[in-house]
């Protein structure tokens, strides 16, 4: 016969049963997990490359002070020829727009017929005059020759000699109009006053001159000069025989040469004329303005490659190697500009490693791949 029992003892044991139980579960979980092994900690992947890029150092040149200015390219002396006779008809035209002509070089022809007999007339009165000149000198030297013998006296010597004087007085006058002809004849011939380029033509066959008509424009030889508007504070720097070099609005480069200053400044603008000689080409012509710059003394300049310079929201940039792999973007302020370098006035060491191409296509801290450090020669 089995006893049960029951009251506080039974349910005492049952609870002590339970602890022990769950300190069992507790013990085998504990001794299972420590014995399995652990996972690896995942390891930390290498950066990959944004770019392979070649770097340089800036170098130290010896590069010409500039003055930058602007102006008009116009002619160096501009003749306007037009007729010296009047109200006649011009019958040829022989130079167009851009001839180069030589000096006392038929332009033009006007018609001549009516000025050749006005020469024709003068010619012979001139003739006359000559004829009567003769006449009067013949009787009074007849009459000089007679009162010396006392035939005739000395009012009527007086009289002969008078008459010789007018007589050859008529014929100086009529001279002078048969040379007033022929100086008119030859203006029927319009001419080139100087070697040059003809710029402007108006003259057409068939109109009739009129006075202070312009015919034609000629460039004097051919020569064109920038006329370069510089600050009143700069024109101090600025002398005869100075190098210029000018950039026409197609990028193609002209030098010239200072030739004058300006003794005067515009009130209005307080801007002075630099007058610059140029040399005859095809790359700037009459009427063109263009851009320049006014070489004025070397110094020295801190000049990197173009491609290296990076231009972000108005900001100039380079890209630094810092360590081994890693490019710094960095704030730079550009100078000057020649050729194919550009001028770092500031923000940049001299010893410092900068990416030479590639450079905009790449952000701050990028991990690049270097193929070439070495500063170019």
């Amino acid at each position: 016969m089995k006893f049960i029992s029951s009251g506080p003892l039974a349910g005492r044991k049952a609870r002590i049963g339970l602890v022990l139980a769950a300190l069992v579960a507790a013990a085998a979980f504990f001794f299972s997990g420590s014995g399995a092994p652990k996972p690896a900690a995942p390891s930390k992947a290498a950066a990959k490359p944004a770019l392979t890029v070649s770097l340089t150092s800036p170098q130290v040149l010896e590069w010409p002070q500039v003055l930058p200015a602007n102006g008009n390219v116009v002619a160096w002396q501009e003749a306007v020829i037009g007729p010296e006779i009047s109200n006649y008809r011009i019958t040829e035209v022989r130079a167009q727009v851009g001839d180069t002509v030589q000096k006392g070089q038929v332009l033009a022809r006007i018609a001549s017929d009516t000025v050749a007999s006005e020469l024709a007339e003068a010619s012979a009165a001139v003739a006359e005059a000559q004829a009567s000149a003769s006449e009067a000198q013949g009787n009074a030297a007849r009459a000089t020759e007679l009162k010396a013998k006392g035939f005739y006296s000395s009012q009527l010597n007086t009289q002969y000699q008078t008459a010789q004087h007018t007589a050859a007085a008529r014929l100086a006058a009529a001279r002078a109009r048969q040379q007033a002809a022929e100086v008119k004849m030859s203006k029927t011939n319009v001419l080139a006053p100087d070697d040059g380029v003809i710029s402007a033509r108006s003259a057409t066959v068939g109109s009739l001159t009129q006075p202070g008509q312009e015919l034609f424009r000629l460039i004097r030889g051919g020569r064109l000069e920038w006329r370069a508007e510089v600050p009143s504070a700069d024109l101090a720097s600025l002398k005869p025989g100075l190098a210029a070099i000018l950039v026409n609005p197609n990028g193609q480069s002209v030098k010239g040469t200072v030739r004058a200053v300006a003794p005067s400044v515009d009130p209005q603008t307080r801007n002075g004329l630099v007058y610059v000689d140029l040399p005859a080409t095809g790359a700037v012509r009459a009427g063109m303005f263009a851009r320049g710059e006014f070489e004025l003394a070397q110094r020295p300049a801190l000049t990197l490659p173009q491609t290296a310079v990076v231009l972000r929201e108005g900001f100039a940039y380079v890209f630094r190697l810092e360590g081994a792999d890693r490019v710094l973007q960095t704030k730079v302020i550009p100078g000057r500009r020649v050729g194919e370098r550009i001028e770092i006035v500031s923000g940049l060491p001299p010893e410092a490693r900068v990416v030479e191409n590639g450079a905009g296509f790449l952000a701050d801290g990028d991990v690049v791949k270097v193929v070439d450090s070495g500063p170019k020669p």
